[in-house]
């Protein structure tokens, strides 16, 4: 695939940015540009509004079968295209080609499991406690939305939204991230292959994403927001949506502590912290942050995570044999260096790793810290790198405490063969999401999402189409035949 979409895709037409601009992708393997796309501005953003305004009605009106089957059908698309698409997703975010076919077969399945929920939308009958009416609910889509969707998943994370909007019955305009714009433009042409009517799916690429959002974001047409990327960018758009009373999801940072007990098995507890640390290089909300390991077991721990965090080969995510590849941009690579390099000054001990490597790309050695300080910044904040510090505890209250003490609530990881202890900290960790003796907790048939600083709504399972509907209630009095 060297024939990149490069323009916006606005009511079923591919068209150059109102001015003409345009702005260049970077491969971050090598710092060279693979692509110049169109960069729309505010024209072109009320454009792509206006587009699926005037396409809601008749797509609410579509029979659910026919929008499932679309769905279906692009799905299926995905599964012919699956090298290609894996190859471009390498190409401009970095990850090595197994993990980037990894994000496209976990993406469709939004559009398969979505499909299926399309003819599963349905409200309710019921008396009412008085007996002198009828109480009925009905649901309609939410309406036209927007979606902003970050670099790490370009795919995964516009079918884990747009999946449900098309089954609900809403038309969207997607924003996605200026470093890897070029696979949702692709995805949009499979959409439209696929069958979705012109205007109902809508792509803007853009260099000025704050522009672009307070353009749509202001218009009071807009009925839905749905955000992942960074808590403070998040922050700023629920501020936003409070003029027009937007209905918002928001799958924002995260801080994860992954627990590891005395009596976990280690060598299962090594492999879950391998797929959760160092699943897209790191740069996942989902990523393991800390380590929080029983003193009992953690050096043990340190140094077998260090020998298989060594034996991971860097490099570019399309060669052969490559296990890591770069991270996003130079700013990535000094901001996880840094946190090494304070966690050191603060006592923490090296085990793997630790030196930006020289020459072209943005690269960062996979890195375990042991002795890591509670009160380390790389504690505090998250990594969104290849780096797995390890701090110890004495008992389960003070991992507890530990894992909590974080503004952050999207996913936690526990080690522990007791199953008592797996109810307790299932039931006291303060997370949306807990995986248990595993290092993988995303699923399409799941409800993704946190708590706290990590947001709110759910996307996946049988609750993530809820949030692209609204309840109507009916009141039908009950009389009695003369």
């Amino acid at each position: 695939m060297s024939d990149f979409k490069d323009l916006l895709f606005i009511g079923g037409e591919w068209r150059e940015a109102a001015d003409g601009a345009r702005f260049e992708v970077i491969d971050p393997a090598d710092e060279s540009v693979l692509a110049r796309v169109a960069d729309a501005g505010e024209a072109d953003a009320i454009d792509a509004l206006e587009a699926a305004v005037g396409a809601q009605a008749a797509w609410a009106a579509t029979a659910p079968r026919e929008r499932g089957e679309i769905l279906r059908t692009a799905y299926e698309l995905l599964v012919e295209r699956a090298d290609d698409l894996a190859r471009l997703i390498s190409l401009e975010m970095g990850k090595p080609l197994a993990e980037a076919a990894g994000e496209v077969a976990y993406g469709r399945e939004f559009l398969r499991w979505f499909s299926e929920e399309a003819v599963r939308i349905h409200g309710r009958w019921m008396s009412a406690p008085d007996g002198k009416s009828r109480l009925l609910t009905l649901k309609k889509p939410v309406g036209p939305c927007l979606f902003v969707t970050p670099w790490n998943f370009p795919l995964a994370m516009g079918t884990r939204k747009i999946g449900p909007a098309l089954a609900a019955g809403c038309t969207m305009v997607v924003k996605p991230a200026a470093q890897t714009p070029l696979t949702m433009l692709e995805l949009a042409a499979v959409f439209a292959e696929a069958g979705v009517p012109a205007g109902v799916l809508n792509v803007v690429t853009t260099s000025s994403s704050a522009e672009i959002g307070q353009a749509i974001m202001g218009d009071d047409r807009l009925r839905k927001v749905s955000f992942t990327g960074s808590t403070g960018v998040g922050k700023v758009l629920v501020k936003q949506s409070a003029e027009n009373l937007q209905r918002v999801s928001m799958e924002l940072g995260g801080n994860a502590p992954f627990i590891v007990f005395g009596d976990a098995d280690l060598g299962a507890a090594i492999d879950g912290a391998m797929i959760a640390k160092m699943r897209n290089m790191g740069e996942a909300c989902t990523s393991a942050n800390r380590f929080l390991v029983h003193s009992s077991v953690a050096e043990e721990f340190a140094t077998r995570l260090g020998e298989r965090m060594s034996a991971l080969t860097v490099g570019r995510g399309q060669d052969d044999g490559v296990d890591v590849g770069p991270l996003i941009d130079p700013d990535a690579v000094e901001s996880v260096g840094q946190l090494v390099i304070d966690a050191v000054h603060d006592g923490a001990r090296v085990v793997c790793g630790g030196e930006t490597p020289n020459g072209a790309g943005y690269f960062y050695p996979p890195t375990v810290l042991v002795d890591v300080p509670a009160e380390a910044q790389i504690n505090t904040v998250e990594i969104f790198g290849p780096v797995a510090p390890i701090t110890s505890f004495e008992t389960e209250q003070e991992a507890v405490a530990a894992a909590n003490a974080t503004e952050y609530g999207l996913v936690a990881y526990v080690y522990t063969r007791e199953l008592a202890r797996s109810l307790r900290l299932a039931e006291s960790l303060e997370f949306g999401m807990v995986g248990m003796n595993t290092g993988l907790v995303s699923n399409p048939a799941a409800p993704f999402g946190g708590v706290k600083s990590s947001g709110f709504g759910r996307e996946g399972g049988f609750e993530g189409i809820e949030e692209y509907l609204e309840t109507t209630y009916v009141a039908l009095p009950v009389t009695e035949l003369d």
